[in-house]
């Protein structure tokens, strides 16, 4: 029986994690989860899952729960202190990071270092952070398994002998503006730019499909996770959504993973791993489909050339890149700046960065930092 700590619980990836778990009685335990300000959501979950610990970012948030779950047999922890204390405890061997944004950084790395196994849904926590992360997963020989639907399909289609590979390809959707002229984008508000045609997700993921800075970080990601250069990975328009990724080998082999665009298929096998379970999803049905694929536009997208820019450079300017983005994406939904706006902050704050080398987490930090107060203050 596995033993999870779920960071993000309420989020998306959060909650259809805890279908897989409610799905498969006897194989997990849920022994903690973690959320930001939810107190309502996670109180329905605690009484569904029995877990020993929870926690909640927010304090209020977390003195609130206190009070709705004092009947259970449940200790309540609030802020960073107490989401480091619900994956480091002895307990739990099995950490889903689904939390978003670059707060994951730090439980991650906590929880390689407290020996568990990673089932990763938080692709900020590589991009800030991986050369650290990925040592440290190294050096204590601890798993770091993909959950997001494009990583887990390479990591299904690779083979044992990695000198073998090639290439990866990431698959996009395009998200809902492919093909808008300029003119167009500058009239797009919230409500359509949440309005994914084909997944649904959290907000901020959402938007940041829609502008392609997702497909950015997810390369940045495959770079960190699968140990290739960035010639080594390219990234095809694919709308329909069925082809989740693919792996080119060096004598010419497509390996493709195919599925519905749904991310409980990806949480189960980051789970299940290294066997595969049986489970009542819908299936993929391709009869009558016709299955298209484009090269990214660099104009339609500029997010996307300017990640490659930022990954092959290094150092701390991914976490700049990432931090700027984080704030401008929640900016726009706060309608503080137009959609447009978003990717030309974000260039903005990396041309200003003095990068460094990102050895450590103190360092990483401190640019994570510098670059939402500068980003701030361009909004302002």
């Amino acid at each position: 029986m596995k033993r999870l700590t779920i960071l993000g619980s309420t989020g998306s990836i959060g909650t259809q994690t805890l279908d897989i778990v409610r799905q498969n009685p006897g194989k997990f335990e849920v022994y903690a989860l973690a959320a930001g300000r939810n107190a309502e959501e996670v109180e329905r979950q605690a009484r569904q899952f029995k877990p020993r610990v929870i926690g909640l970012m927010d304090d209020k948030a977390a003195r609130e729960l206190k009070q709705r779950v004092a009947d259970l047999d449940v200790e309540v922890v609030q802020g960073m202190e107490g989401l480091l204390r619900s994956v480091t405890d002895e307990a739990p061997d099995t950490i889903v990071t689904a939390i978003s944004g670059r707060i994951g950084l730090e439980p991650t790395l906590a929880a390689l270092q407290a020996g568990k196994d990673i089932a990763l849904a938080n692709k900020e926590t590589l991009v800030a952070g991986g050369e650290l992360v990925m040592e440290t997963a190294k050096k204590l020989k601890r798993r770091i398994l993909p959950v997001d639907s494009e990583h887990s399909a390479i990591f299904q289609c690779l083979e044992e002998d990695e000198r073998t590979l090639e290439k990866i390809i990431l698959t996009a959707s395009g998200g809902p503006f492919r093909g808008w002229s300029a003119e167009k984008l500058k009239e797009v508000t919230p409500e359509v730019a949440l309005k994914h045609p084909n997944w649904a997700m959290g907000a901020k993921i959402t938007i940041d499909s829609a502008t392609m800075m997702n497909k950015g970080l997810e390369v940045i990601e495959a770079h960190h996770l699968f140990n290739m250069t960035y010639e080594q990975i390219e990234v095809l328009i694919h709308p329909q959504s069925a082809i989740h990724s693919m792996v080119q080998y060096c004598d010419g082999s497509v390996l493709a993973q195919l599925g519905r665009p749904d991310m409980h298929l990806p949480i189960q096998y980051a789970l299940s791993y290294p066997t595969r379970w049986s489970n009542p999803f819908e299936r993929l049905d391709l009869r009558g489909k016709t299955l298209t694929f484009f090269d990214p536009d660099e104009y339609d997208f500029p997010a996307l050339k300017l990640a490659y820019a930022c990954g092959r450079r290094g150092g701390t300017l991914p976490a700049v890149m990432n931090a700027a983005n984080e704030v401008a994406v929640h900016a726009f939904l706060a309608r503080r700046i137009p959609y447009l706006e978003i990717i030309r902050l974000v260039e903005r704050v990396c041309t200003e960065h003095d990068v460094l080398d990102a050895t450590d987490l103190e360092t990483i930090l401190s640019a994570d930092h510098w670059a939402r107060m500068r980003t701030e203050e361009f909004i302002g």
